[in-house]
């Protein structure tokens, strides 16, 4: 049986090449696991890293009976280090965050509390603590994806976020997804998503996997993408079965 059967809440951390965040991960991660208000534990999805970071990651997760670790045998992209976390979660609930620890993994407790009722609670970056370039695209990917998709929501980049697993696992997943989740939870019936406002912190060590050009151009294409898939969508419910 997979382990993650025995908590309620599994933390999903997608990790590539980001070994000078390992320790503060183990540490951080570790105090959030003492303190959470439900069974909690973190699964390491190791996306291929060529760093080292992946023997760091076994390392941790033979210290901490708490804490687990998949590898991909090859980079293939955050969505894809996302889905094959979910793929292997099997607690009620999961979470993401992201291995920079921009943002506090305490913080989950804040999203905890609301997760009974809606299926996907996520934060709202407040005194965000990035570049300008950064805010700045930021900020235009953000509203074209609004208007594109029509979620409302105002920070779909913030990487702390809470689903149910149930939910999660209907995602229809495609590169560059991970922009996509609070549409993609609304396309499912009784989707609601709920936004709370989270810390944020600027990135202290290893370097970001993101710059100006795919902060623009994925998003805008991946908008087309989704908007294509929008109408396709399959959604049903069964009333009744005698299986």
């Amino acid at each position: 049986m997979n382990k993650t059967a025995d908590y309620e809440f599994t933390v999903i951390v997608p990790v590539y090449d980001e070994k000078d965040n390992i320790e503060r991960l183990e540490k951080e991660l570790g105090k959030f696991l003492r303190e959470a208000p439900v069974k909690s534990c973190v699964l390491f999805v190791d996306d291929g890293s060529k760093d080292g970071s992946g023997d760091l990651l076994r390392g941790v997760c033979g210290r901490n009976p708490d804490m687990y670790c998949i590898r991909l045998g090859r980079n293939r992209g955050l969505s894809a280090a996302m889905k094959a976390g979910i793929d292997h979660t099997w607690s009620e609930y999961l979470g993401y965050i992201d291995a920079d620890l921009q943002t506090d993994p305490e913080d989950f407790a804040l999203l905890l509390e609301h997760a009974a009722d809606y299926p996907l609670v996520m934060g709202i970056r407040t005194g965000r603590k990035d570049s300008f370039v950064k805010n700045a695209s930021s900020k235009i990917a953000n509203g074209f994806r609004r208007m594109m998709t029509g979620d409302g929501i105002t920070d779909t980049g913030c990487p702390l976020k809470v689903m149910r697993t149930s939910y999660a696992r209907r995602i229809p997943f495609f590169t560059g997804m991970h922009r996509f989740l609070p549409a993609l939870i609304m396309l499912q019936e009784g989707g609601t998503v709920k936004e709370i406002p989270v810390r944020h912190y600027p990135r202290t060590a290893g370097q970001s996997k993101y710059h100006l050009w795919n902060r623009l151009a994925g998003p805008f294409k991946d908008c087309f993408a989704y908007r294509w898939m929008k109408k396709r969508y399959i959604n049903y419910t069964v009333s009744e079965s005698d299986l």
